[in-house]
């Protein structure tokens, strides 16, 4: 166990005489493409960030931190650490197999020397290490809509660091801040762990942590992957920055984490307390609900307010890093000042004041007042710069329904109703032109249906992104599918799900190409509704009845729910 900031954590890379042969041998090997979430995890692999690990888990270590929350060799360790790869690429695959890994760019960042290929049991890990197989947890979904089939394990040896071009400065190894911390002489070093802005409480919180541990503060935000719908963390950084002027200079500092987190609740608590403790840290601060994903689909929190705090007390010395549990900080109006909660005698005579995550999104989206005793005035006009009154920001208008529904017909009238409006760009994705234009090599087999719409929704969510109108309107049956762009959208800006819900009678009633008639006497194959399901949506936004209404109502109904949204102004 690593008793002192100041020895140094093992790291993974090749010696630097070995690179050079290495890369070599590198360049003839089977090579993987490594996903976002699989880069985070490979750099801190390969820095030390995830010591003892030295590579992927095998099946015995696998199943092991799944079960127990440790190594094969009684090691704590609450989360696993897998390269999950897609069956067909695994199938010439054998152990004892090097293969090369490599980032989004091509450039090989390491070598896997592959001891295991193995199926994992995930309903099993989603129910051990999230307690849920609820795929409303960000987690689980990814584990059961998104990763590979089948686990590798295997010794890593790093090749080349992953590369940064954003925020180098303040981007820091373990052994980087452990000899930060050696050299300016910190003994003491409370971690906070955050992938939110920092408001004023989050400040007081954090100085107060500071000041009863007789520490020194470092604020160590993520930067890898955080929960679908947050802040992009560029915009998340520069908040940062413009808070550590309230900080004193000498006993603060601030470094990026390129962590993928998981959203795990009481075990993700314990991961991020080993991470702090192979960053040289002695103390962490654990929130209420640390690291929790939100609600279930029942409405439900994932984890108890304080299960992550109960976890973390229990492994607090084997960890060698201890725990400072979150202050619920209110605003006191007749003071004028932030306060401990439950250090207050006088709760039956002051006025709290508080504006929760909700509505500091409602105040954002709408362009209202955000006042100073909340945040910095400096954090509020970051936030701004990067989430615009929803009447500015870019969305996306996604209609589904079966073939003939009316979806182009009433898709291509909104369009000209958004362009009359002016103000953003509106480009119109029709199913059949992007068939055309981008997905013309493919059939119409179930596969194929996906990457149509998984493209058209990757285009979307760019257009989305800087600021423009996207209105799509494919077929898009698959439920799963329709949810996946959705999760990929919402990240930049309003997704709006519109059923064009036109019976299958009437539909082949409007049919002038025969398609139905020839799906029906069997001579095309996999059509919508006849020989391919469609999975009517449950709960968009709009369902639209196209029979008996003209296209204009149609489309004017579109524009009362955007205004109704806020997505517009009238």
């Amino acid at each position: 166990m690593i008793k002192n900031s100041k020895l140094h954590i093992p790291e993974l890379f090749a010696a630097e005489n070995e690179v050079k042969r290495l890369k070599l041998e590198a360049t003839d090997l089977v090579s993987w493409d490594l996903t976002p979430r699989q880069i985070c995890d490979l750099e801190l692999l390969m820095n030390g960030g995830f010591y003892p690990l030295n590579g992927f888990l095998g099946q015995k270590d696998y199943n092991s931190v799944v079960e127990n929350m440790r190594m094969a060799d009684g090691n704590l360790w609450p989360i696993p650490i897998n390269l999950d790869v897609s069956k067909g690429f695994a199938a010439n695959l054998n152990t004892d197999q090097k293969i090369a890994l490599r980032d989004q760019e091509g450039i090989i960042i390491a070598i896997l020397d592959i001891s295991d290929i193995y199926c994992p049991d995930k309903k099993k890990e989603a129910e051990y290490v999230f307690g849920s197989n609820d795929i409303s947890h960000p987690s689980v979904n990814y584990l059961h809509n998104k990763a590979g089939d089948i686990y590798l394990g295997g010794k890593i040896t790093g090749i080349h660091p992953v590369v940064h071009y954003d925020f180098r400065a303040i981007r820091d190894t373990p052994n980087e801040l452990r000899s930060f911390f050696h050299k300016v002489g910190w003994n003491r070093i409370v971690a906070f762990q955050t992938r939110n802005p920092l408001h004023r409480a989050h400040q007081e919180l954090t100085f107060k942590a500071a000041r009863d541990a007789q520490a020194n503060l470092l604020i160590h935000p993520v930067v890898g992957m955080g929960k679908p719908g947050d802040i992009d963390h560029f915009t998340r950084v520069r908040c940062y920055e413009a808070v550590m002027d309230q900080y004193p200079t000498a006993t603060t500092s601030m470094s990026l984490l390129n962590l993928a987190m998981r959203m795990g609740g009481p075990r993700e608590a314990i991961w991020h307390g080993l991470i702090r403790k192979n960053h040289g840290c002695t103390h962490l601060i654990i929130g209420r609900d640390h690291a929790g994903p939100g609600l279930n689909s029942n409405g439900e929190s994932f984890y108890g307010p304080y299960d992550a705090q109960k976890l973390f007390k229990e492994y607090e010395d084997e960890m060698g890093i201890k725990m400072i549990d979150f202050k619920n900080m209110v605003y006191v109006q007749e003071r004028a000042q932030y306060e401990p909660l439950e250090e207050i005698k006088d709760q039956d005579k002051i006025t709290v004041l508080n504006i929760s995550g909700t509505e500091l999104r409602r105040r954002l989206s709408e362009g209202l007042d955000i006042p100073e005793w909340f945040s910095f005035p400096s954090v509020v006009k970051e936030l701004r710069k990067s989430k615009p009154p929803r009447s500015k920001q870019g969305f996306t208008v996604l209609f589904t329904g079966l073939s003939g529904s009316g979806k182009s017909t009433i898709a291509n009238a909104l369009m000209i109703k958004l362009m009359e409006l002016g103000g953003r760009p509106v480009t119109l994705l029709d199913g059949d032109v992007v068939r055309k234009n981008l997905s013309s090599e493919l059939g119409f087999s179930k596969e194929h249906r996906d990457l149509n719409i998984r493209r058209i929704g990757y285009v979307a969510s760019e257009i989305t992104k800087n600021g423009g109108i996207a209105i799509c309107a494919p077929i898009a049956p698959y439920a799963s599918t329709r949810s996946a762009i959705r999760e990929d959208i919402e990240q930049f800006g309003a997704f709006i799900e519109i059923h064009v819900a036109t019976s299958i009678e009437e539909c082949e009633r409007r049919d002038r190409k025969g398609l139905y008639k020839l799906a029906r006497e069997g001579k095309i194959k996999e059509f919508t509704g006849i020989s391919d399901p469609y999975d009517v949506p449950i709960c968009p936004e709009l369902s639209l009845e196209t029979e008996n209404v003209d296209v204009d109502n149609c489309a004017h109904q579109v524009l009362l729910k955007l205004e109704s949204m806020g997505l517009i102004k009238a």
